[in-house]
């Protein structure tokens, strides 16, 4: 899957705001993670925009403070790209991080164009409490799930050989279900951007 172009289309703040209209009946695919798991930084390297970011990156985690919306035309099609708040970010005010919960949970729940989620976790720290509980939610709810492991340029061979295995198996997933990612180098974007075809668009994605 080739992307095309992509524009920022709006953004859900407060529970109940109605998406986009131009999102509503499209097909929809949401990133979710921690605050400091890489989110923004994947998004530009998966999107093509490294050096005109279109999702904003920020020294300090915790900024993503919205479901942001964004119009991504491929070809293969078009789908929008949602960026959820970050979580489990301790210097978020607790009044912040207990609006985005069922700001999150409503969205993924009440959302019929949600075609997945892709869940990412930063391979060096593995995945925590709120990463598990993530997943558990989201297996609950039926959604599928991509799980992505973020910032594996930043580990040396003998910490691949430890950390990799361990984060898989704590995700209870098969390693073939995970992709390993780095917005640095780029390496995991084709595997992504081929998952993420299969899941939006199979028909055309076999097809190609």
């Amino acid at each position: 899957m080739r992307i095309l172009s992509v524009e920022f289309a709006g953004a859900i703040g407060q529970i109940g705001q109605a998406p986009p209209e131009s999102a509503v009946g499209a097909l929809q695919v949401a990133f979710a993670g921690r605050s400091n798991v890489g989110k923004s930084s994947l998004i530009n390297r998966l999107l093509g925009r490294t050096r005109t970011a279109i999702a904003r990156v920020s020294a300090e985690p915790g900024k993503t403070q919205e479901i942001n919306f964004y119009d991504v035309r491929s070809d293969l099609g078009s789908f929008f790209l949602v960026d959820l708040p970050g979580y489990g970010y301790a210097k978020v005010p607790h009044g912040l991080r207990d609006k985005w919960r069922p700001l999150i949970h409503g969205f993924i729940s009440r959302n019929p164009d949600l075609r997945g989620v892709v869940q990412l976790v930063d391979v060096r720290n593995g995945p925590s409490d709120e990463d598990v509980r993530s997943v558990d939610y989201l297996a609950e709810l039926g959604v599928p799930v991509l799980f992505v492991l973020t910032k594996v340029d930043k580990l040396n061979a003998r910490e691949r050989e430890k950390l990799i295995p361990k984060a898989i198996q704590t995700l209870g997933v098969d390693k073939d279900q995970v992709i390993l990612f780095s917005s640095t180098k780029g390496t995991g974007r084709d595997e992504l951007m081929e998952a993420l075809a299969s899941l939006l668009f199979p028909g055309e994605a076999e097809e190609e």
